[in-house]
C-alpha cells in the first residue's frame, strides 16, 4: 500500500508543478499581449498627434499668406 500512496503523492505533485507552469505561461502571454496593445496605442497617439501638429502647421501658415 505504500507503494501505491507514493505514487499517487508524486502524480498529485506533478500535475500541481504541471498546472503551475501553465498559469505562469498564460500569464507571460497575457502579459506580452498587454504590452504590445499598449506599444501600438502609443504609436496610434503619437501619430495623431503628428498629423494634428501638421495640421495646425498648415493652417497658420494659410492665415500668414
Amino acid at each position: 500500500m505504500g507503494f501505491m500512496e507514493d505514487a499517487k503523492e508524486t502524480a498529485e505533485t506533478a500535475g500541481r508543478k504541471i498546472q503551475d507552469k501553465w498559469e505562469d505561461t498564460t500569464d507571460a502571454i497575457g502579459d506580452k499581449i498587454d504590452e504590445k496593445k499598449a506599444d501600438a496605442d502609443v504609436k496610434k497617439a503619437e501619430a495623431e498627434r503628428d498629423s494634428v501638429q501638421t495640421r495646425n502647421e498648415l493652417k497658420e501658415k494659410m492665415r500668414n499668406s
